[in-house]
């Protein structure tokens, strides 16, 4: 792999940048950690808005206040309603999951020192991995009915398409900053970190427009409101239809206090296959475009 020699001044300057967005970091995660306790989202978005601002800093925190922060009581249900803010929370939802797999993955590969196509292939593999079966399937199973295959089926299409536009635009920025960054490969070195960062801010900035399209067509849920209910008298065995209580689904019970976006997108019709089939041969041509700058910019030569 290529690498660019710097001089000690740059250097220096490198390590001056990479020591400021430690710090930057670390008071974000705090600030996020501490202030979403009081936000009323749903906690699966909470923990991935702390994971976020883990991988992107400062960034992450402005992207919890801008999209997240409940601007006054009483007011997080109007305030996410928005198309934008709605993406807002499904891309952070990818990167959240996925980002724990790629992280992991790109600590293995570097530590072995592996190829470039394995290290890719990993990064891949377990980001896809993590973010499909435990932060899609696992944490959102409620919304699938309790059923964890099923919520297995019905993330597997937004998972693919996030996780490729999101590794479109990470595997190049990585890719090429660790060639002209020498000992950036290795876990062991700040500027690992700090590239890989970058790379999954790039990503996504990247993934942001094709989780607006998942989002559009009801394959992926956005923002969440989810109060707490006052505390309510012992209702009777039966139910308002009048069936037992025991008979009403999880998913009924899942959708309490939830935001009305929410409970709309579990019951919108979705696109047809062959649309997200064709949306899926796109997102695989973007991930190889990636790869194939990714090779162009740090080829020897």
């Amino acid at each position: 792999m290529r690498q660019q020699k710097f001089r000690p001044g740059g250097a220096l300057m490198i390590s001056g940048v990479i020591l400021l967005w430690f710090i930057l970091t670390a008071l974000s995660v705090v600030f996020v950690a501490v202030d979403i306790r009081s936000t009323p989202e749903s906690p699966v978005l909470k923990w991935g808005f702390v994971l976020v601002t883990a991988y992107t800093g400062p960034f992450g925190a402005f992207f919890y206040v801008l999209g997240c922060r409940e601007p006054l009581p009483g007011l997080h249900e109007k305030y996410v309603a928005a198309r934008w803010r709605q993406v807002l929370g499904s891309t952070m939802h990818c990167v959240a999951g996925d980002g724990v797999g790629i992280l992991a993955g790109a600590v293995i590969a570097g530590t072995l020192r592996l190829s470039a196509p394995l290290h890719t292939a990993l990064e891949y593999v377990l980001g896809f991995g993590f973010g499909w079966s435990i932060f899609q399937a696992l944490f959102m199973r409620d919304m699938a009915g309790g059923s964890f295959t099923r919520a297995l089926r019905e993330t597997f299409s937004s998972e693919f398409l996030s996780m490729n536009t999101l590794m479109a635009a990470m595997v190049p920025v990585a890719r090429i900053s660790m060639a002209r960054l020498p000992g950036s490969d290795s876990p062991h070195n700040p500027a690992f970190w700090f590239i890989m960062s970058l790379a999954l801010l790039s990503g996504a900035i990247f993934a942001y427009p094709m989780n607006w399209w998942l989002v559009s067509h009801h394959l992926k849920h956005g923002m969440m409101t989810i109060r707490k209910l006052p505390a309510m008298p012992e209702a009777p065995r039966e139910s308002m239809s009048g069936m037992p209580s025991e008979a009403m689904p999880k998913r009924a019970e899942a959708m309490a206090g939830m935001s009305p976006q929410a409970m709309s997108h579990a019951a919108a019709s979705k696109p047809s296959t062959g649309t997200i089939v064709a949306v899926g041969a796109l997102s695989l041509v973007l991930f190889a475009a990636g790869i194939i700058v990714s090779v162009i910019f740090t080829s020897p030569g």
